[in-house]
């Protein structure tokens, strides 16, 4: 499914379409993958695995990361500089049938929960935080479920919507008839409103966000008419091409060429 989607991006996006470039995975930071792996597994489903190549890489990577269908949430391991709180990515969300039971589970195995549960639009969430200081949602969403929506951090919520937009593509719509918000890959992108200063996301727990493109000279050169520079330009790694670009408020973005 991701390589259609990527094919119909590179067909579509040169031109005035707004097909949306694949969304990929978030990569968070851990003092240990292998234990965040399980936490995650054990608390929000999915399945642990390694890197390997579409050419089935016999290389036996470490296990650091989460499936969640075709996206992922992989550890670095190392020590977090800092919490997703106060960067410009506040959360990452998951949509679970039985929230109160789940945020009961994460406190109990090290994590907190932050503040009540809500009523929203119909659906019932709360806020939680694991072990190493990534804020999550958990929302009982039945239209979308697994991993639901990133929730960024902004002063200008409308013109950091605009630039994932004019970068990546999408569509802009009002998720729920509430919030603005861009769907990628069956992720919700959505901003909410920061009134104190941000930091930058890179070395904190919540270090980046990632995209894949099927060609990134070619998306190279939408980031480019929109003023947009590779802060690590496009280069081999593992058998993938990877790069990275820094989006508004310090928003470490990490775009890949699957091979």
């Amino acid at each position: 499914m991701k390589k259609l989607a990527l094919l119909i991006f590179g067909l579509l996006f040169g031109g005035n379409a707004t097909a949306a470039v694949p969304y990929d995975h978030v990569h968070l930071t851990a003092t240990n993958a292998q234990e965040a792996v399980n936490w995650y597994v054990k608390h929000f489903g999915g399945k642990a695995g390694r890197f390997t190549r579409g050419d089935g890489d016999t290389v036996q990577y470490p296990i650091d990361r989460v499936y969640y269908d075709e996206l992922s949430v992989i550890f670095f391991e190392r020590e977090p500089m800092g919490g997703s709180v106060g960067t410009g990515v506040d959360h990452i969300s998951f949509s679970m049938t039985n929230v109160e039971e789940i945020t009961a589970a994460v406190v109990a195995d090290g994590g907190a929960q932050l503040g009540d549960f809500v009523e929203f639009s119909g659906m019932q969430l709360s806020f939680v935080e694991d072990p190493w200081g990534t804020k999550i949602e958990l929302i009982d969403d039945s239209e979308t479920r697994g991993l639901h929506h990133i929730h960024l951090s902004s002063p200008d919520p409308e013109g950091t919507l605009s630039w994932y937009q004019s970068n990546f593509g999408g569509d802009i719509v009002q998720w729920k008839g509430v919030l603005p918000a861009i769907n990628y890959s069956d992720v919700w992108l959505m901003v909410a409103r920061a009134n104190e200063v941000i930091v930058p996301t890179q070395g904190t727990s919540m270090d980046h966000l990632g995209w894949a493109a099927e060609n990134l000279d070619d998306l190279g050169e939408v980031f480019a008419s929109n003023g947009v520079e590779f802060t690590m330009e496009p280069r081999p790694f593992r058998g993938i091409r990877i790069s990275f670009v820094e989006g508004p408020d310090g928003v470490r973005i990490e775009v890949v060429e699957p091979d």
